[in-house]
């Protein structure tokens, strides 16, 4: 049973970093797209970013050039480093994984991730 573990959650203030890690227990992390996920109060949950299992990474325009994926196949812990914050990335992040390879590994189809953790609350302040 694939099971996922977020952490490194908390309050900063704009501009502030946080740095998530998700850790992957119940499969081989490299045969899995993963990736990180969002969800703010009566909003859509929204994708932020994946990576595949070549190692390819995808990102929302809203994040890019200030939050960068990566993963740790050897520790199967997938991270998020989180820079430049601001109010609106305020949301619970969830990590999410995917074994079929039918999906593609993207951050604009949450609906095909199969597995997910239970999420790590992030609050920027003004």
């Amino acid at each position: 049973q694939v099971h996922l573990v977020e952490s490194g959650g908390g309050s900063v203030q704009a501009g502030g970093s946080l740095r998530l890690s998700c850790a992957a227990s119940g499969y081989r992390g490299s045969s899995y797209c993963m990736g990180w996920f969002r969800q703010a109060p009566g909003k859509a949950r929204e994708g932020v970013a994946t990576f595949d299992r070549d190692g390819s990474i995808a990102y929302i325009d809203s994040v890019k050039g200030r939050f960068t994926i990566s993963k740790d196949n050897a520790k199967n812990t997938l991270y998020l480093e989180m820079n430049s914050l601001k109010p609106d990335d305020s949301a619970m992040y969830y990590c999410a994984a995917e074994p079929d390879e039918m999906y593609p590994c993207s951050p604009y189809l949450p609906d095909d991730f199969g597995y997910w953790g239970q999420g790590t609350q992030v609050t920027v302040s003004s």
